[in-house]
C-alpha cells in the first residue's frame, strides 16, 4: 500500500465509523479521514476537501461519503488514484424522497433532531443480529454529536446531488463497490448497477451487514478494502 488511503464518513458520522478499519490498516499506509460536514452542495464539499488532501490518493467513502467520492473522481481524476464506493448511490435523489426530507429539515431546525435521528436509526437499515444495539447507539452518538446544522446542511446537499453514472462509465482506476446484504437504502441491486457501470470493478456483498458494512461487518470490510488497495494501479 503506497498510496494515502482517504476515507470519507456517511450522513451524520464521524472517524468513528471507520475506526476499526483505522485501527487495522493505519500501518501500512497513511490514512486520512476527511469529514464531508463543511457546505450545503456536494460541489462545495468536494471542492474544500481538494485543497486539503494529498495530491495523489486512493479514495474510499461510505453513504454520503460516497456520493461526495464520485464528486471527486468527476473534478479531479488525475488525483484519485483508486476508488471505493460503500453503501451509497450513484443517481441523483428521487423528488419523493428529496420531498421526504424536508419534514426532517425543519424538526431538526425546530429543536427535535434526537426524534428525527431516532425515525431514522429504528428504520430497519442495520442488519439483525448481537451487533446491531452495539452499532445503533454509536450511530446515534455520531449524529447527536454533529448536531442539527450538519444534519440541514447535509440533507441539503444530497438532494441537490448530480447523477453520477457518466463519472462511472469513465472511471479508469482501480474499483470497488460494496453493500451489505440488508441494506434498505442503498440496497443490492443499487450497487450491482453502480459495479456494471465501471470497467473492471469488483463487487463485494457482505452478508449480515446493513448501511454501516464498516462497523457491523468491520473484519470483512477491512479486509475487502485492503484486497482493493493491492489490485495493480495498470488495469488489464
Amino acid at each position: 500500500m503506497a498510496e494515502p488511503l482517504v476515507l470519507l464518513p456517511g450522513m451524520m458520522c464521524d472517524a468513528r465509523v471507520f475506526t476499526p478499519q483505522v485501527a487495522a490498516l493505519s500501518g501500512e499506509t497513511t490514512v486520512v479521514l476527511a469529514p464531508v460536514t463543511q457546505g450545503e452542495r456536494i460541489e462545495e464539499i468536494a471542492s474544500g476537501l481538494l485543497d486539503q488532501l494529498p495530491p495523489r490518493f486512493a479514495l474510499a467513502g461510505q453513504g454520503m461519503g460516497g456520493v461526495v467520492a464520485l464528486e471527486l473522481l468527476r473534478r479531479a481524476p488525475d488525483r484519485v488514484s483508486r476508488i471505493a464506493l460503500l453503501a451509497t448511490q450513484v443517481l441523483q435523489e428521487l423528488p419523493a424522497i428529496a420531498a421526504d426530507r424536508e419534514p426532517q429539515i425543519i424538526a431538526a431546525q425546530s429543536g427535535r433532531l434526537t426524534e428525527v435521528l431516532q425515525n431514522r436509526l429504528t428504520s430497519g437499515f442495520l442488519a439483525p443480529g448481537p451487533q446491531r444495539n452495539d452499532v445503533l447507539a454509536l450511530a446515534m452518538q455520531m449524529a447527536e454529536g454533529l448536531g442539527s446544522e450538519v444534519f440541514v446542511h447535509q440533507s441539503r446537499a444530497l438532494q441537490r446531488r448530480r447523477d453520477q453514472q457518466t463519472t462511472l462509465r469513465k472511471c479508469k482506476v482501480p474499483a470497488m463497490v460494496l453493500c451489505g446484504e440488508h441494506d434498505t437504502i442503498c440496497p443490492v441491486k443499487r450497487h450491482s448497477f453502480m459495479a456494471e457501470l465501471i470497467p473492471y470493478a469488483q463487487l463485494r456483498v457482505l452478508e449480515n451487514a446493513g448501511h454501516l458494512p464498516s462497523l457491523e461487518q468491520p473484519e470483512a470490510t477491512t479486509a475487502a478494502l485492503r484486497d482493493w488497495m493491492q489490485q495493480p494501479l495498470v488495469l488489464q
